[in-house]
């Protein structure tokens, strides 16, 4: 209820799903998704007890502290355009935080929100489509918000970051969901309009990723070199050490420090 007094969309949040404690709302989004649930659905809970993570990692999602959140959206694109919708979130998400807590946060490709090169946010895009339609994109964000460096696991308490931790100050949580909402839509509306350009301009000024030097793990290989840019269809484009260009589909991004 608190959300939705502070909405400003046509669409996106018009219908939520709230629930104290979920496995996953990814994977209940799913379902919802599979049930006909209308473009916009959000999926919310105060905690996840299986958060996922990219490759099926697990996420920790503590009651009370962050944002786990799953977004259905139903646009009007073609299989290979899906996945873009990684970085829109990532530009929306960044605008978002910006606007309520004055912190600009690093976008690392492909899915992460850094602060001081710190993990607090994270992205997954699951599609739901036939070979030529995308039924569904179901969008899980997850964000440290409230977070104290106590309520982090040992191994990653030197790793991740929460809001709190970066402002000093609590954050509401509802008025930072509402404006995540906002930005998702008029980006999401922007790149099936106007396609990427526009939207990877954004993406690349906030990106920690660009211009950096990196190690790159795929499943079968590993390349180090220097990142320059992404393509209009959010493939990293890593220059190797020899000169050669790399485009990364899919990897573990590893930035030198």
């Amino acid at each position: 209820a608190k959300i939705t007094a502070i909405l400003e969309t046509e669409q996106i949040g018009k219908k939520i799903i709230y629930e104290e404690s979920l496995t996953s709302t990814q994977t209940i989004a799913h379902q919802q998704a599979q049930d006909g649930a209308p473009n916009g659905t959000v999926v919310i809970c105060e905690e996840q007890t299986e958060g996922r993570g990219r490759l099926k990692r697990p996420w920790s999602a503590p009651l009370g502290k962050g944002i786990w959140m799953s977004v259905i959206l139903r646009p009007n694109v073609l299989p290979y355009e899906a996945p873009q919708f990684t970085l829109v979130a990532a530009v929306a998400v960044t605008c978002a935080i910006k606007d309520v807590t004055g912190v600009r946060p690093d976008i690392k490709w492909p899915n992460d929100l850094l602060i001081n090169g710190m993990k607090f946010t994270g992205i997954l895009t699951e599609m739901q489509a036939d070979p030529d339609r995308v039924n569904a994109i179901i969008m899980g964000i997850g964000i440290n918000v409230n977070q104290e460096p106590e309520d982090f696991d040992d191994r990653i308490v030197n790793l991740a970051t929460s809001l709190k931790i970066a402002t000093g100050k609590s954050i509401d949580r509802a008025e930072l969901v509402a404006k995540i909402l906002y930005y998702l839509e008029k980006f999401s509306n922007q790149y099936v309009r106007e396609g990427f350009e526009n939207i990877k301009a954004l993406w690349e000024e906030y990106s920690c990723t660009i211009g950096s030097r990196m190690k790159a793990t795929t499943l079968r290989d590993v390349f180090v070199g220097k990142a320059i840019g992404i393509t209009n269809e959010g493939i990293l484009k890593l220059q190797l050490d020899d000169g050669t260009i790399k485009e990364i589909y899919s990897a573990d991004i590893e930035l030198e420090k």
